[in-house]
C-alpha cells in the first residue's frame, strides 16, 4: 500500500505501547496528548484522520473535537464507561464509537469487593497501627463495621455489578439491586426506586455508568435514607456521588464510611474528605493491573483494524450505527 493511501489515525490521550506498536503498515499514527495537542496538528492532518482512540476517561472527544476531524469514521475508547465521548452526536453524524466492555469486569468487580472489605475491617487503619508500633502497646480496637451482618443495595446490574454480586454471593451476604429497569435474567430483588432501597439495606455498592443521567444520583437524601451504619462504595464515576453531601454525612455521621476509587475531579481530591478517617480512598485503579489494562488496549486496537478492514466493530455502543464499511 502506498504512503498516500494509509489510514490516518490518531491517538488521543497518553500513550502506552500496545496502542503505539499495535497498527501496521497501512496506518500513519499521529499523537495528541491533550486537546491542545490536538489543536496543534496541521490543519491537513486533522483533515485527514479516519480513526481516533482515546486513551483515557479524563480526554474529552466531544462534538467540537469531532468537527476538527471531518473524515472521522470511528472512536475507539479505552474502558467500559464512555460519558467523556459525545456518543449520541457521534451516533447521529454515522460515527462508530466502541468501548472495551467484558475485558476488565473481573478486575473492577475484584476490586469493589475488595475495597468493600477494607473499608468494613478498616485495613488502612490497622496496617498503619502496625507500622507505628501501637500493636506492641495494646490490641487494635475492634472495628466497627463487618461483611457479616449487610445487606447490599447495588446501584447499577450490568456486567460488572453482576459479578460483584457473584462475590457477594460467595460470601453469604444478602443482595438487592436499583436500576431503571430489571435486569434480563437477574434473580435479586429490584427496586425502582433508589430511596426505597437505601431504606432497605445498610451497604450500597455504586457501578452504574457517568454522564448527565446518573449525576449526583447519590445525594445527600439517599445518603439519609442509608443510615448511620451505611456504607458507599463508588467503583463508577466520581459524578454519580455528591462528594459535598458525603462529606457532610461522613462528618455527622449520617453515614458510618465510605471506599472510593473514583472522585469528581481527578486526580484532585478534597482535602476534607482525605482527612477523614472514615473513608478509603485509592487512585481509579479498578481496571489497573498490568494484565487487564493491556486487554483494553488490545480491544481498543482490534476495534480499530476490524472497522477498517471491512467489518463490524468488535464492542459498539449503543448510540451508534453498528454495520461495516
Amino acid at each position: 500500500m502506498a504512503a498516500s493511501e494509509k489510514i490516518d489515525l490518531l491517538i488521543y490521550g497518553p500513550v502506552r505501547p500496545i496502542l503505539e506498536t499495535g497498527f501496521p503498515d497501512s496506518f500513519t499514527v499521529h499523537k495528541a496528548e491533550t486537546r491542545a495537542d490536538l489543536e496543534k496538528l496541521p490543519a491537513d492532518v486533522l483533515g485527514r484522520i479516519k480513526g481516533v482512540a482515546v486513551t483515557y476517561h479524563t480526554v474529552k472527544t466531544d462534538a467540537e473535537v469531532m468537527a476538527l476531524l471531518p473524515k472521522l469514521e470511528i472512536v475507539a475508547s479505552f474502558g467500559v464507561g464512555y460519558d467523556h465521548v459525545a456518543a449520541a452526536h457521534a451516533g447521529k453524524n454515522n460515527i462508530i464509537v466502541t468501548n472495551t466492555p467484558d475485558v476488565l469486569t473481573e478486575e473492577v468487580a475484584d476490586v469493589a469487593m475488595g475495597l468493600l472489605i477494607a473499608t468494613l475491617r478498616e485495613f488502612i487503619t490497622a496496617d498503619q497501627y502496625v507500622r507505628s508500633g501501637e500493636w506492641t502497646k495494646q490490641n487494635y480496637p475492634l472495628s466497627k463495621g463487618s461483611l457479616r451482618d449487610r445487606k447490599v443495595g447495588m446501584v447499577g446490574m450490568g456486567r460488572i455489578g453482576q459479578a460483584i454480586a457473584r462475590r457477594l454471593d460467595a460470601s453469604l451476604v444478602p443482595v438487592v439491586y436499583h436500576s431503571r429497569n430489571p435486569a434480563a435474567g437477574v434473580a435479586y430483588q429490584h427496586y425502582p426506586n433508589l430511596i426505597e432501597m437505601a431504606k432497605a439495606v445498610d451497604t450500597l455498592i455504586v457501578i452504574v455508568p457517568g454522564g448527565a443521567g446518573t449525576n449526583k444520583m447519590i445525594n445527600a437524601e439517599v445518603l439519609k435514607a442509608l443510615g448511620p451504619r451505611g456504607v458507599v462504595v463508588n467503583v463508577a464515576r466520581g459524578s454519580v456521588v455528591d462528594e459535598q453531601a458525603l462529606i457532610a454525612a461522613l462528618k455527622s455521621g449520617d453515614i458510618l464510611a465510605a471506599g472510593l476509587d473514583v472522585f469528581e475531579k481527578e486526580p484532585s481530591v478534597p482535602a476534607e474528605l482525605t482527612a477523614l478517617q472514615n473513608v478509603l480512598v485509592l487512585p481509579h485503579i479498578g481496571s489497573a493491573s498490568i494484565v487487564t489494562r493491556n486487554a483494553m488496549d488490545q480491544l481498543v486496537v482490534d476495534n480499530i483494524k476490524s472497522w477498517f478492514a471491512g467489518k463490524a466493530p468488535l464492542t459498539p455502543v449503543a448510540e451508534t450505527p453498528v454495520k461495516g464499511r
